[in-house]
Parts: C-alpha cells; sequence; structure tokens
C-alpha cells in the first residue's frame, strides 16, 4: 500500500519531484544561481519590456517541444541544420535568446557546469513574469531539468498550436502536453503583453471580415501591409491598451473582439471558455495567482533527466 501511495503522489504532482526536480535544487552546488539569472533578465526587461514577453514565449515554446529541455535554444549544425529555433513558429518571432545567453555566462562563471539551460529558461520566464506584472505574478519553481540533445524543426510544426488553430485543436495540443482547458485559457493571458508579427493575423484583417473589432481593424490594416511577406512584416502591440504590463486585460480584450488572433477569439466559441475568459476578465487577483500556478505546472512538463540529458556549458550547442 505505501508503495501504491507513493506511485499515487508521484503522478498528482506530474512526477516532478519523482523525476529529480525539488525547490532548492542548487542550495548547495551554486547557491547564487536564481539571484544571477533575475539580476540579468531585470537589467534586459527594465531595458526593453519586450524581451520580457518573449522570455514568457520562450518557456512556453521551449516546453510545448521535446518538454522543458532548452531544446529552442539549440542551433543549427551541419548535422541538423532545420533545428526548433528556426522554425516558422519561432522564427523570426521568437526573443530573448541574448538574455538566456547572457544568464548562463554569468552563472558559469560563479557555478562552472552546473546550472543547466532549461532551468535558466524556465527562471527567466518567472522572473519576466515579476517584472512585467510588477510583482504580483510571483511563484516559486522547482529545479534540477537537464537540458535535450534533439532539436527539430518539425516538432516545432508539430507541436506549437498555431494562431489559426480553433477551440478543439487548441484543446487538443494541449491536453497532449498534460495541461487542461483552464491551462490553456489561463495561459493565454500572457498575450497581454508582446508583439506579434502582421502574417500571424493578417487574415483577421482582411475581407470579408472577422470578428475583429471594427475599430481595432482598421488601425491594424494602416500599422500592416496588405500582403505581409518575410521581407515585410511588422509588429504590433497584442493589447493596445497595456501592451507592456503582465495583467488581465486580455481576457477584456477578448470580451470586446479587441483580439488579434483566431486562437484568442476562439475561447468565445464555447460555453466553458466563455464562462473562463468572463471570470478572468473580472477577478485579476484569482487570474494571476492561477497563472503562477499553470506556469509550474507547464514547466514540469516531460522533464529530462541525467539518463537522457546533459547540463550544457553553452546553451546552443550540446556538451
Amino acid at each position: 500500500m505505501a508503495r501504491v501511495a507513493i506511485w499515487l503522489s508521484c503522478v498528482l504532482l506530474l512526477a516532478a519531484t519523482c523525476q529529480g526536480l525539488k525547490y532548492g535544487y542548487y542550495s548547495r552546488s551554486c547557491p547564487p544561481a536564481e539571484f544571477i539569472v533575475r539580476a540579468v533578465v531585470g537589467k534586459a526587461v527594465r531595458q526593453n519590456p519586450g524581451i520580457g514577453a518573449g522570455l514568457i514565449r520562450m518557456a512556453f515554446h521551449d516546453c510545448f517541444v521535446q518538454g522543458c529541455d532548452a531544446s529552442v535554444l539549440l542551433d543549427p549544425t551541419p548535422a541538423n541544420q532545420r533545428p526548433e529555433k528556426l522554425s516558422p513558429p519561432n522564427f523570426p518571432s521568437l526573443r530573448g535568446f541574448e538574455v538566456i545567453d547572457a544568464a548562463k555566462a554569468a552563472v558559469e562563471r560563479a557555478c562552472p557546469g552546473v546550472v543547466s539551460c532549461a532551468d535558466i529558461v524556465q527562471f527567466a520566464g518567472r522572473d519576466a513574469s515579476v517584472i512585467l506584472s510588477k510583482g504580483r505574478v510571483n511563484y516559486a519553481l522547482q529545479s534540477g531539468r537537464f537540458d535535450g540533445r534533439v532539436s527539430l524543426e518539425t516538432e516545432a510544426l508539430a507541436f506549437l498550436p498555431p494562431p489559426f488553430f480553433n477551440l478543439t485543436e487548441l484543446i487538443d495540443s494541449f491536453k497532449v502536453k498534460g495541461l487542461s482547458v483552464d491551462d490553456l485559457v489561463v495561459l493565454s493571458g500572457s498575450h497581454t503583453v508582446g508583439r506579434s508579427h502582421c502574417s500571424s493575423f493578417s487574415d483577421r484583417i482582411s475581407t470579408p471580415p472577422s470578428d475583429i473589432n471594427p475599430g481595432l481593424a482598421t488601425v491594424l490594416k494602416r500599422q500592416c501591409p496588405a500582403n505581409p511577406n518575410f521581407t515585410n512584416d511588422p509588429t504590433v502591440v497584442l493589447d493596445v491598451v497595456t501592451p507592456t504590463k503582465l495583467d488581465n486585460q486580455y481576457y477584456k480584450n477578448v470580451l470586446r473582439h479587441q483580439v488579434l488572433f483566431n486562437s484568442d477569439a476562439a475561447l468565445l466559441t464555447s460555453r466553458e471558455t466563455a464562462r473562463k475568459v468572463v471570470q478572468n476578465a473580472f477577478r485579476s487577483r484569482q487570474w494571476e495567482k492561477k497563472f503562477a500556478r499553470a506556469m509550474v505546472k507547464m514547466a514540469n512538463i516531460e522533464i529530462k533527466t541525467a539518463a537522457n540529458g546533459e547540463v550544457r556549458r553553452n546553451c546552443r550547442i550540446v556538451n
């Protein structure tokens, strides 16, 4: 019975501690690790809040492909010319790589070969959330993730939900990663910060028009070319009300049809998700707590261990 109880507790906790993750993992091997990352991220985000949005997005994009293993950081090589970071969901839109590089370099100077890039990515996403929410979104993270050695463009295309997905497709893509419908709605709230390329929503402002607010559509048509392409694809803010603040404004925008992506508008296409949108729109403190919990849950997806991972010396290449 005792063994059954232990097994059940592992399942209920997403097997996080059973996979070697724990709070204070670096308390002896590298006590300043989280403080160092926080300082690097803080400097970068204060200089450019958009980098903070990029780091939150990076934490998500890393975990959805090969698990939270920093595979999104790997550069192309002669043997693998198309890693995740060059896939359409990530290139050229994903930002913050230089911040992770700086944090890794600083940590390596203090504690060589100890702190994984995978943990740094999740620390950075957490620290960016703290800054952009003015401290209202904060959470403790278990650590001890190992870095993966595999990074494939095809897997990024297969597992990262694109902005044109409908609700059924979104729910399925989250379910595959062990995340619920509530996690989907809560984590979508990160679209209250950051920017998007016009090509990601050009269909929403074309003729015939979508359900997007006509006033917003008019503004976007002025900012975006009629046919965006790789050489002419400017970016616009995701949230025209509080573009640099991590808050629940996103849900108010959804209700007012002032969101850019089909995947955002899709949250109103079922009674269950529409109800969750309304709750998050009018209960800001509840959403902040739920967002923190969902980020922790996401950070535990498909964790690598010493058996199938490593601690990279350089986040861009395998050892």
